[in-house]
C-alpha cells in the first residue's frame, strides 16, 4: 500500500511538472519516415528510427541530429536575431554551413493555410491543441498534421517559417511530402523534456573552424 501511495504521488508530481511552463532545458524527439513505395521504404526501414536532441533557452533553440551515411545536422536558431545557423557535417560534401535572416514574407505567407482539427493529443501529460497545416513553395505542397502546447517556450524551423500563424511548440507531427517524386510520410514526436540551464556557448552564431560556406538548393 506504502509503494502504491508513493507511485501515486510520483505521478501526480510528474504531470504538475508537465504542466508547467519550461523556458529553458532539453527536448529529446524521435522521427519515423515511411513511404507507399516499397524500394524507398525498405531503404528507410533500414535507417531506423533517428532522434535529435534541442536546447532551447528563451527565445534560442539548437537541434542536433545525426543521420546514417548523412552525418550530422545541427541548426541553431536566434529569435531576437532574426538569424539561423545550419551546421552539415556530411561524409560526402564535407563540413558545410548555412546562415540566414529568419524573414517571412508576404507570399509565404499567403501560401500557407493553417486550421484547427478540432481535438487534441497528450503527449507526455502535456494537452496539445491540433492543427492541419499546407504550405506551398515552388509549386511543391507539403501537409502536415501538429499538434504543439504552449508550455513550451522554444523556436523551431517550422515556427520561424509560419510567422504568428502557428503558436506553441510541436509535440507531435506528421509530414507528407514528396521527395523526387516519391511520396514520403514522416513522423516526429517528443519523448523527453528536461528543464535545466543550458550554457549560452550552445547558442554561439559563429561557423565554427573547418566549416565553408554552401547555398540552399534551388528547387
Amino acid at each position: 500500500m506504502k509503494k502504491l501511495t508513493l507511485l501515486l504521488i510520483a505521478t501526480m508530481s510528474l504531470s504538475v511538472f508537465a504542466q508547467k511552463e519550461v523556458k529553458e532545458g532539453v527536448i529529446s524527439m524521435t522521427m519515423k519516415m515511411s513511404s507507399e513505395n516499397e524500394q524507398v521504404n525498405a531503404s528507410l526501414a533500414m535507417m531506423g528510427d533517428l532522434s535529435s536532441t534541442t536546447y532551447f533557452k528563451g527565445q534560442k533553440s539548437r537541434s542536433e541530429q545525426k543521420v546514417p551515411m548523412a552525418g550530422e545536422t545541427i541548426s541553431i536558431i536566434d529569435n531576437d536575431a532574426k538569424v539561423m545557423l545550419i551546421l552539415m557535417d556530411n561524409p560526402m560534401m564535407g563540413k558545410k554551413y548555412l546562415k540566414n535572416d529568419i524573414e517571412v514574407s508576404e507570399d509565404d505567407l499567403k501560401n500557407l493555410t493553417i486550421s484547427e482539427t478540432g481535438d487534441t493529443k497528450t503527449v507526455l501529460d502535456y494537452e496539445c491543441k491540433g492543427y492541419n497545416i499546407v504550405m506551398k513553395k515552388d509549386g511543391q505542397e507539403m501537409k502536415m498534421t501538429m499538434y504543439t502546447t504552449d508550455k513550451i517556450v522554444a523556436p523551431t524551423q517550422n515556427s520561424t517559417m509560419m510567422g504568428d500563424k502557428l503558436k506553441g511548440f510541436p509535440m507531435y507531427t506528421v509530414m507528407n511530402m514528396t521527395q523526387q517524386g516519391m511520396p514520403m510520410t514522416i513522423t516526429m514526436e517528443v519523448t523527453e523534456i528536461k528543464a535545466e540551464n543550458v550554457d549560452n556557448s550552445k547558442f554561439d552564431l559563429t561557423p565554427p573552424e573547418g566549416y565553408t560556406e554552401t547555398e540552399m538548393p534551388k528547387q
